[in-house]
């Protein structure tokens, strides 16, 4: 079956979302998700949306770049941080006027600021502790406003993309396989342009504040096309994860440290005031470092985050989402510390794009987290993923309104050629569960060399089994992932291997500290990178 429009957007969060309601206005979009549209990422973020809205002159949009520049520990792109911080205020603002995201305000109709960590300023707009979720709710709803111009295809998995090299010529995108869940029927879908805003790969990690749809999806696609990805080793762990044995990592907002939470050990003692200036509100690569230092001296498995010093009544007020899921697991956070761990949480590289989402694949654009900007550099500063959803989704919406088509004459159809239906699916299981363990223990916030040798040399055995199963079996949706998740392990692992430094994110015990002349990108692609497709 072939299904044509203007534009494909790969992925329901805020990127692909507000891509779609502004690439509306000239041309039909047809947005794919393996799931229910609010299955994403987008959902789970609590703390908000950053960007220079305080009307009494206590922040500008130098101080928001220089905190950028400076949690990204000499890696961001500055003009892509300065265009960004520049569209934000802008960006938030048609967000609450013209689609009608509900955030916060004072008695006087200015928007209601917090602070998280890394913020030299308040400057975090937010819906309570549930800001992604009420963004999302506007965004669907302008969406589902638009039938005329917009459609959804839920439970839809892309399985790859299409490339107008295939059909002699150029490589170009123009479009996609795409598996429907329903009917296990493989759809060709034909675009003039492609955005992906698939999000990231929290799942290949054992432990992640991520959703299970997180699965690196968009990366792989479009490194197996022949686009560029850059700075995938810096991957970044949030600090602060609930603790328990049935919270399925359920991530406590770094907005309570903003507010003035403390982090302790279980015997009381706050252990950030020798680790940073800013102490417990230290940029996330700092505090998760500290974190899983302590834990490893200990030999505790929590420390504790304690809020029980600040008025009762305003944590129940400021925190509803967060004080509610920690009373259903018996922790009441306005009288007790809550232990929390560190776990995988944010992509910071990506596919490569330039400030309006383009990667090195003509009509192929990235945006949101599966897209390395060069905005965040080396560590991302809190609250700026949705910020980069916002403007970079509203930029590549700008920059497909004049594309030519790459189309060829004749699209083929997907074919299972001589594949026959699994009979051995224990091998999806077993190799999924050896991604996740291998990388959790060699390639987690603390590396060495002779760890990621390691987990280079299993994932290579992992992935010769998972191509041989994948070419003989028909593709289902665990298939589909595993084959994804599988080759961004592999990407995360080589560009891990080439930074020989530590730098943000990425720390390396055998080569601790900056190296001279090595605040360069790392990236990979397969004409120049030794990894098979």
């Amino acid at each position: 079956m072939i299904v044509e429009t203007d534009y494909l957007v790969i992925g329901s969060g805020v990127a692909g979302l507000h891509f779609a309601l502004h690439a509306s206005e000239h041309g039909r979009v047809l947005i794919v998700t393996k799931r229910a549209p609010e299955d994403g990422a987008t959902g789970w973020a609590q703390g908000g949306v950053s960007a220079v809205l305080a009307e009494d002159g206590s922040d500008s949009l130098e101080q928001h770049v220089n905190d950028t520049l400076v949690v990204g520990d000499g890696l961001c792109n500055r003009a892509v941080v300065e265009a960004c911080v520049a569209d934000g205020p802008r960006d938030v603002r048609t967000l609450v006027d013209r689609f009608g995201a509900r955030l916060e305000r004072d008695a006087h109709g200015a928007f209601e600021l917090g602070r998280e960590g890394g913020h030299t300023a308040r400057r975090i707009a937010h819906a309570k502790d549930a800001t992604g979720r009420e963004i999302e709710r506007a965004l669907l709803a302008a969406v589902r406003a638009r039938p005329d111009r917009i459609t959804i295809l839920s439970d839809h998995l892309a399985i790859d993309l299409l490339s107008r090299a295939k059909y002699g010529g150029p490589n170009a995108c123009f479009g996609a396989y795409v598996w429907d869940r329903s009917t296990s029927e493989v759809k060709t879908i034909v675009a003039r342009a492609t955005l992906l805003a698939a999000g990231g790969a929290g799942k290949v990690y054992l432990y992640t504040t991520n959703p299970d749809v997180a699965t690196g999806d968009g990366m792989a696609m479009a490194y197996r096309l022949g686009a560029h990805v850059a700075n995938l080793e810096f991957i970044q762990f949030h600090p602060t994860c609930l603790f328990h044995p049935y919270a399925k990592s359920f991530l406590v907002s770094e907005a309570l440290r903003g507010e003035g939470g403390v982090l302790r050990l279980r015997d009381g003692t706050p252990f950030m005031d020798h680790q940073h200036p800013m102490r417990s509100l230290a940029p996330r690569d700092i505090v998760a470092r500290a974190i899983d230092g302590e834990l490893k001296r200990t030999g505790d498995d929590f420390v504790h985050l304690d809020m029980t010093h600040l008025e009762a009544s305003f944590l129940r007020e400021r925190f509803p989402n967060v004080f509610a899921r920690c009373l259903e697991y018996g922790i009441d956070l306005t009288s007790q510390p809550i232990p929390v761990v560190p776990a995988a949480h944010y992509f910071c590289g990506g596919v490569a794009t330039d400030s309006h989402g383009r990667t090195s694949v003509p009509n192929l654009l990235a945006a949101g987290e599966v897209a390395s900007t060069g905005l965040h550099g080396a560590c991302r500063l809190a609250s700026n993923s949705l910020l980069e959803g916002l403007v970079f989704g509203r930029r590549a919406a700008d920059a497909v309104r004049e594309l030519d088509w790459a189309r060829p004459p004749a699209p083929e159809p997907w074919t299972s050629g001589a594949a026959t239906d699994s009979d051995d699916a224990i091998v999806v299981a077993q190799n999924w569960d050896e991604i996740r363990r291998t990388m959790w223990s060699y390639v987690g916030i603390v590396r060495t060399d002779k760890r990621l040798e390691r987990a280079r040399r299993r994932l290579k055995l992992i992935r010769e089994e998972i191509r041989e199963y994948y070419w003989n079996f028909k593709v289902t949706a665990d298939l589909i992932e595993l084959r994804n998740l599988a080759l961004v392990a592999d990407l995360v692992i080589e560009s891990a291997r080439r930074r020989k430094e530590s730098r943000g994110l990425h720390h390396n015990l055998d080569h601790l500290g900056h190296a001279p002349g090595d605040a360069v990108d790392t990236i990979l692609s397969r004409e120049s990178g030794p990894l098979p497709a």
